[in-house]
């Protein structure tokens, strides 16, 4: 009778013990070999491989860069969420003179030591703030990859929001003709810092920025700014729409700038009046609800061969504008 296949990877039977003159050795091959050394004391693997990068390290004094945790790629340290990084010197000299509590100020080695930089140094060393001086690149990194710091920067707390009802108060408690800006739609901070610098610089009383759907306070809104953002007040509506209608109830006009708008600028007639100018986004303009929200829409004559203006540029026109019709009359 033939034998059966056996099934494949399956091994042949053997008699139990050591076979004639092996000695023992197939007995002794199913012994243990002890236990599994650490992971740490196999050179192949990396827990092995990380720690003799340690003990090179450490029997180099200390010197060099140590090998990372976990075998990894050494990642970017990550950012602070908890506070905000002023850079440049107009921007930090201004949250200076502004007593923004600040908790640290850098600036970098063999720096130009100009009066603006003497006095940065002068109100932080007044004001107990920690000075650290820092190598170039490191600012670079403070600033990230776009940012300009001239040598100085500023850590300072998240900015501190107003509330649009509490600004609208607080000029009217004044006995001032309010005029506002509000943002629909700018996600750019730098758009967003330029337009507080032109609110700021054309006796504008603040800007004011939907909760979402926009550009916040930041590095770059500061830099932009050049300081105002130390001056002037920004406010977040939760919804900018019934932030608007709630300051046409109390007395305050709403313009929208738009290209096809039923009045021109210079002939706008409601400047002296208390006034909340809405810019909307470069692209798409005014939202609907905003839109529709506002008493008037206002153009700016501009050549047929451009197509628009930046928003920073058309708040700093119309900001200008009113600023010069109101003039006459205070």
């Amino acid at each position: 009778m033939a034998a059966k296949p056996g099934r494949a990877g399956a091994g042949k039977g053997k008699k139990k013990g050591p076979t004639k003159g092996s000695g023992g050795l197939g007995r002794k091959a199913l012994e243990g070999k002890g236990p599994t050394p650490k992971a740490e004391d196999r050179s192949w693997h990396v827990a092995g491989k990380r720690k003799a990068a340690a003990e090179r390290y450490a029997a180099a004094g200390g010197k060099g860069r140590p090998a990372p945790r976990g075998g990894s790629r050494p990642q970017k340290p990550k950012r602070d969420e908890d506070t905000e990084v002023v850079t440049g010197r107009n921007s930090v000299l201004e949250a200076l003179r502004a007593k923004i509590p600040a908790t640290a100020f850098y600036i970098a080695q063999r720096v130009e030591m100009d009066d603006r930089v003497k006095e940065m140094l002068s109100i932080a060393r007044n004001r107990d703030i920690t000075v650290l001086e820092v190598t170039r690149p490191e600012l670079d990194r403070m600033a990230g990859f776009d940012g300009v710091h001239q040598g100085v920067a500023l850590k300072v707390p998240p900015y501190e929001y107003a509330h649009p009802q509490e600004l609208l108060e607080a000029v009217v408690g004044r006995d001032e003709v309010p005029l506002f800006v509000a943002l629909d739609g700018i996600t750019d901070p730098r758009n967003l810092g330029a337009i507080i610098r032109s609110t700021a610089a054309f006796g504008g009383h603040g800007v004011i920025v939907p909760q979402r759907r926009s550009a916040s306070v930041n590095s770059a809104a500061w830099k932009t700014s050049a300081g105002a953002a130390a001056r002037l007040p920004v406010a977040v509506a939760p919804n900018l729409t019934t932030t608007l209608k709630e300051f046409k109830r109390q007395g305050v006009f709403v313009l929208g700038l738009d290209g096809g708008g039923d009045v021109s600028l210079p002939s706008l007639e409601l400047a002296d009046r208390p006034v909340v100018i809405v810019v909307g986004s470069e692209g798409k303009g005014l939202s609907r609800l905003v839109g529709e929200t506002c008493d008037q829409i206002v153009s700016i004559p501009i050549d047929a061969a451009t197509e628009s203006l930046n928003a920073g540029i058309a708040a700093s026109v119309a900001l200008y504008q009113v600023r010069m019709l109101r003039e006459p009359r205070s």
